[in-house]
């Protein structure tokens, strides 16, 4: 009997992992669907119990194998989960740093801007975007949001139909941007 339930157990874990992985194939990201950790449990519940069987040649065996080894095949995927985690985090903190954090109100523009405009303010996250808050003479606020990122002494900010690239200069509580077309001193908040 035990013989004969080998190549069902064999056959049951491979239809799981197969759906699982071309189940999440269909997902709309374009990626496999699952995390690391999702397909480390996955592959080591399939190893696990292939390698129970080996040592044991009964159910028994094969079940604790898998159990044991989707829990180590878990932990290990999710270790990797979030060490990729983190080092896409320092990439965003590397390519936003030194403005991350900060917010900034504009002191002066040359040549001018459009004489409409009273007031003008950013706040740099740390997550790459720039909340750029505008404010008119006739009362109206207007609040956009733009992704930005730097490299070497250039503050590049960007949507989906413009891309500004500006030379930048920290003094103190002043930055001063040159973006070709306009200077502007801004002033920390």
């Amino acid at each position: 009997m035990e013989g004969r339930q080998l190549p069902r157990i064999l056959a049951v874990i491979t239809l799981c992992l197969a759906l699982a992985i071309s189940g999440g194939c269909a997902s709309s990201n374009g990626g496999s669907g699952l995390n690391k950790a999702e397909i480390g449990g996955l592959s080591g519940a399939g190893i696990g119990a292939l390698l129970g069987q080996a040592i044991g040649r009964n159910t028994a065996g094969t079940l604790i194998g898998a159990g044991v080894g989707a829990g180590l095949g878990y932990i290990i995927g999710n270790e990797m989960d979030k060490k990729e985690v983190q080092k896409r985090n320092q990439a965003v903190a590397n390519e936003t740093w030194p403005l991350a954090g900060t917010a900034w109100t504009v002191v002066s523009v040359s040549p001018s801007p459009p004489k409409d405009i009273k007031a003008k303010s950013g706040r740099f996250n740390p997550d790459g975007t720039l909340t750029t808050t505008t404010t008119y003479w006739d009362g109206r606020t207007l609040t956009d949001s733009e992704r930005y990122r730097i490299v070497g002494q250039t503050l590049i900010i960007n949507q989906n139909d413009y891309i500004i690239n500006a030379t930048f200069r920290l003094e103190g509580d002043r930055l001063y941007l040159d973006t070709g077309a306009r200077n502007i001193v801004l002033q920390k908040m």
